[in-house]
């Protein structure tokens, strides 16, 4: 995206996070744990912009597949990414009109599996009682004696967020190398949406409100 400004906003954090007591994050309510990170390019002066296109449906993506998707929570995050433009000065058009900005909506959800190493600590090792850092150990039924830990173990990992993303139109594709690399849109907007919630009827119009608030660059000539 070139120079890149990246702002995280979170929203209605109270004084839990920075509790010294144990399990404060137990405390966070689903509003405070949604977290919104947009990232614009520098260079972009949003104003040039005046028409933008939007499909009346979500891409799904999951890993490598992608789907057409449009629930209502869906339904509704695209009519308020809508009226969030228009309030801003932007007009939309269809696809066969030229428009200058190319607004995507994305609901992410990835799954990944993976296998790492795990690496040998010598610190583990006094602290069950097997070298001289804490003597005997825990008792007799540990002391003398170290854990056996395998040599690797397997992780999984599961991310489900929104993603807006804003593609420039209007100056065309960046010839950015050769093959897959050639001719790519350029991304000057993108916002994410991670947390608990954020996928509820009753939130996805705070969410995209808060995406907005978070980015007063988006602003069409008046």
């Amino acid at each position: 995206m070139g120079a890149v400004a990246v702002w995280i906003g979170l929203v209605g954090v109270g004084g839990s996070l920075v509790s010294c007591r144990d399990n404060a994050l137990d405390d966070l309510s689903v509003d405070d744990s949604q977290v919104f990170i947009t990232n614009y390019d520098r260079s972009v002066n949003f104003s040039q912009y005046r028409t933008f296109s939007l499909p009346d449906s979500v891409v799904v993506a999951s890993n490598n597949q992608s789907r057409i998707s449009l629930t209502l929570a869906e339904r509704q995050v695209i009519n308020r990414v809508t009226e969030n433009l228009t309030a801003r000065g932007f007009q939309r058009v269809g696809k066969g009109q030229n428009p200058d900005l190319g607004v995507a909506v994305i609901r992410v959800n990835n799954r990944f599996t993976g296998v790492s190493a795990l690496p040998y600590s010598p610190f583990f090792m006094d602290w069950w009682g097997f070298g001289p850092g804490f003597g005997p150990g825990f008792g007799p039924g540990f002391g003398g004696f170290s854990p056996y830990y395998q040599s690797y173990y397997t992780f999984q990992v599961q991310e489900n967020y929104w993603l807006i993303e804003m593609v420039d139109l209007r100056n065309g594709p960046v010839n950015s190398g050769t093959g897959t690399n050639a001719n790519q849109l350029r991304v000057i907007f993108q916002a994410q949406v991670r947390g608990d919630g954020i996928f509820d009827e009753q939130s996805v119009n705070n969410i995209v409100n808060a995406v907005f608030n978070q980015a007063p660059y988006l602003q069409a000539a008046r």
